[in-house]
């Protein structure tokens, strides 16, 4: 560890306040947000009340995804003993704290969506399992063992359960290191992320399966988790960085420089590319080895309401960061980060869109105030807890053991 005489012109006690414009925005988003559900749910035709539904699903699990990649993005830079992120952990750590609430609203619309048959009737309607009724599906009967209502919902309060004691611990952690300093909470964490990744490994797959695959029971990809984990990650990292940068144009974070920018541009363009990879590894794989029935999935995919905006989230979440990050001098701009972030979040809320869709309103989708209301309303919720969390603490780990390297990140 150097010594901190030299870091006198850095104010390592500065906390974010959150007030003002911030707040009152953030505040009307979700008044906004509730009157757009609200208009959906109690109007009385069913086919709008299923469409809120699938909206409230999609940003439920996104705002869910997004908190629980930056758990993610927490305990890898412990188990990979990363320095850069140092002096700005505690953004996806507001985050990660925001994740038990995240999962009880996710629970809550996957409950409701369950008991009033207006998500996941795939494989959750009368008679489906019953060979002596007019339902029967036999591939639903073939798998009613593991999708079954009791079954689905012990796995979803299991999974989301745990990223979420996880996040809190984390937190906890490093508010403690603040106060005692030493490396004791360090090491605890170090470990604790070791076995977080792990289990958050191998259940992010099953997480996804359930809660989005299961829409179309019939099909199935075993690519389906790590596309969906690719998303969830550039989500996560995009939301770090616009934070970042907005803190840095309101005059916080002045240790944060142009250099951990570039890295979290280079996470995004690296994982965007992933994404793509994925994404065409699944395309591909069902042409390729002749699996006609999984070919449903696209199909329905490429009929003419969804085919333009399938191709629309080719090009905003794959060529657009491919060209505008390519440059190492990009990734060192703020305003060209801020533009890239935003875009791929608004391109990953249109991939969650075709993933939702087409399995629960099929031909009756829309794009108008259900859409844009339930978007904006969980968009200023998210902005609500999590810069409320972040309010709370100092904006940087004082006492971390890699401060001081994050401090003179150079690359």
């Amino acid at each position: 560890m150097g010594t901190h005489s030299h870091h006198h012109d850095y104010n390592f006690n500065e906390r974010y306040e959150f007030a003002g414009k911030a707040k009152m925005f953030s505040i009307i988003a979700v008044v906004l947000g509730v009157a757009a559900v609200a208009m959906g749910l109690l109007s009385g035709d069913h086919v709008t009340v299923e469409r809120t539904y699938a909206n409230l699903l999609l940003m439920g699990y996104y705002f869910t995804c997004v908190c629980a990649a930056g758990t993610f993005f927490v305990a890898l830079q412990y188990v990979t003993q990363s320095a850069w992120s140092a002096g700005l952990v505690r953004i996806p750590q507001a985050m990660a704290g925001v994740l038990p609430i995240a999962s009880l609203i996710l629970l809550v619309i996957v409950g409701l969506g369950l008991t009033t048959h207006n998500l996941y009737h795939h494989w959750h309607a009368d008679g489906l399992t019953d060979p002596n009724n007019a339902n029967y599906d036999p591939i639903i009967a073939g798998k009613s063992a593991y999708l079954n209502v009791p079954f689905f919902l012990i796995r979803q309060v299991v999974f989301m359960g745990l990223y979420s004691i996880f996040a809190i611990i984390f937190a906890k952690l490093s508010y403690k290191e603040d106060l005692e300093g030493g490396l004791a909470s360090y090491k605890k964490s170090f470990k604790l992320s070791a076995i977080f990744l792990v289990i958050f490994g191998f259940t992010t797959p099953i997480w996804s399966f359930d809660t989005i695959m299961s829409l179309e029971a019939h099909w199935f990809s075993t690519m389906f988790g790590w596309y969906n984990f690719a998303a969830m990650w550039v989500s996560g990292i995009c939301c770090i960085t616009i934070i970042v940068v907005v803190l840095k144009k309101a005059g916080y974070m002045n240790w944060v420089n142009e250099n951990h920018l570039h890295d979290l541009g280079k996470l995004m363009f690296g994982f965007s590319i992933f994404w793509t990879y994925v994404w065409f590894a699944q395309f591909m794989l069902i042409w390729y080895s002749n699996i006609p029935e999984e070919t449903v999935y696209f199909y329905k995919r490429w009929e003419p309401e969804y085919k333009p905006w399938f191709w629309l989230s080719i090009i905003i979440n794959f060529v657009a960061p491919l060209l505008l990050l390519v440059d190492r001098d990009a990734k060192r701009k703020q305003n060209v980060m801020l533009f890239v972030a935003i875009l791929l979040l608004a391109g990953h809320w249109l991939d969650y869109y075709i993933m939702i869709m087409p399995g629960t309103v099929a031909e009756h989708r829309g794009f108008g105030i259900i859409e844009i209301g339930t978007a904006l309303g969980f968009l200023g919720l998210f902005v609500f807890l999590v810069m409320n969390k972040l309010s709370k603490q100092a904006l940087v780990p004082k006492n971390h053991p890699f401060l001081d390297e994050s401090l003179h990140h150079q690359i």
